[in-house]
C-alpha cells in the first residue's frame, strides 16, 4: 500500500501535483510581479524610459522568483547555476514578449505604461510557468 503525498497547506492540492506547483508558482510570481511593477512605476516616475525601466524591473523579478521557486516550490538545490541560466533565459524571453506588447499597448494603442505593464504580467506569467516547468525544473525520470 502506497502513501499519498502530503497536501500543500497553501494550495490545498497534493504537494507534488502540477496544480500545487502552479498555485505556488503564481503566489511566488505575485512577489516578483509586485517587485517588478513597483520598480517599474518608481523608475518611470523618476523619468527613466519605460523600456529601460522594464528591463531592470523584469530582471529583479526574475532573480527573486528563481530563488523562491527553486527552494520553496520545486524544492531543488542541485544544478542551480544551470537552472538559473535556464530560468533567466526564459525570463528574458518573457521580457522580449513584454517589450513588444508594451510597445503595442503604449505606442500603437495609447494605453498608459503602468496599466499596460499590469495587463502584460498575466500573459507573460502563463508563458513562463509552462516553459519553466518543462525546461528549468523538470524532474528526471528514473
Amino acid at each position: 500500500m502506497t502513501e499519498d503525498p502530503p497536501f500543500d497547506r497553501i494550495s490545498g492540492a497534493k504537494a507534488s501535483s502540477p496544480l500545487g506547483e502552479l498555485v505556488r508558482y503564481c503566489l511566488i510570481g505575485v512577489t516578483g510581479a509586485s517587485l517588478d511593477a513597483i520598480l517599474f512605476w518608481l523608475m518611470t516616475r523618476a523619468g527613466i524610459y519605460y523600456q529601460a525601466a522594464n528591463f531592470i524591473s523584469v530582471t529583479c523579478g526574475i532573480v527573486n522568483n528563481f530563488f523562491l521557486n527553486a527552494f520553496f516550490n520545486f524544492r531543488t538545490k542541485n544544478r542551480l547555476l544551470r537552472r538559473f541560466c535556464s530560468f533567466y533565459t526564459i525570463g528574458m524571453l518573457g521580457w522580449g514578449v513584454s517589450a513588444v506588447l508594451l510597445w503595442l499597448f503604449v505606442e500603437k494603442w495609447g494605453v498608459r505604461p503602468v496599466a499596460s505593464k499590469l495587463t502584460i504580467i498575466f500573459i507573460v506569467t502563463a508563458l513562463q510557468f509552462t516553459l519553466n516547468k518543462i525546461f528549468t525544473f523538470a524532474r528526471k525520470k528514473n
